[in-house]
């Protein structure tokens, strides 16, 4: 019994582990910043279907484990990714320190709202909490705001 239970744990295991991020921190010019925003918006609309769904499934936790286990992954991993863009491709890339007094201000409101985005996030995969789900939506327009104004090329 405790052989098979060791194997499943195992390939779960192996299975969610976390995937490495395409984008090399080299500036080629191929990612931009209102694509990006676009699939924070997509993993938020994944976390907000995950989070009810959840919610629906515990009704019958032991008919509906396996669906429960799935939805919560996903929404965890979805939460994840948000943290990873904001993390690895806003911070490392696209936020630059203040040189001159005038921009402190608008530096540190965007910080802060990175920090802010990567701890809901973080809320979100640790609950399913509507007010968590609600906060980060807001907060991703607030993001869009911020750093989305890069035009597209068009080519």
């Amino acid at each position: 019994m405790i052989k098979p239970l060791f194997c499943a744990l195992a390939s779960f295991a192996l299975l969610s582990a976390p995937q490495a991020l395409a984008h090399c921190q080299v500036p080629c010019g191929i990612y931009n910043d209102n694509n990006v925003i676009e699939s924070m918006h997509t993993d938020w609309v994944t976390i907000d279907k995950a989070a009810k769904t959840i919610k629906e499934l515990q009704s019958d936790p032991a008919t509906n484990a396996h669906q429960l286990t799935r939805w919560i992954v996903n929404k965890e991993s979805h939460a994840q990714s948000i943290q990873d863009k904001v993390l690895n491709y806003f911070l490392a890339q696209r936020l630059k320190p203040a040189t001159d007094e005038a921009d402190s201000a608008l530096y540190l409101e965007k910080l802060t709202l990175c920090h802010e985005i990567i701890v809901i996030a973080m809320k979100c995969k640790q609950s399913t909490d509507e007010v968590a789900v609600a906060k980060l939506h807001n907060l991703l327009h607030d993001f869009e705001t911020h750093f989305g104004t890069k035009e597209e090329k068009s080519e």
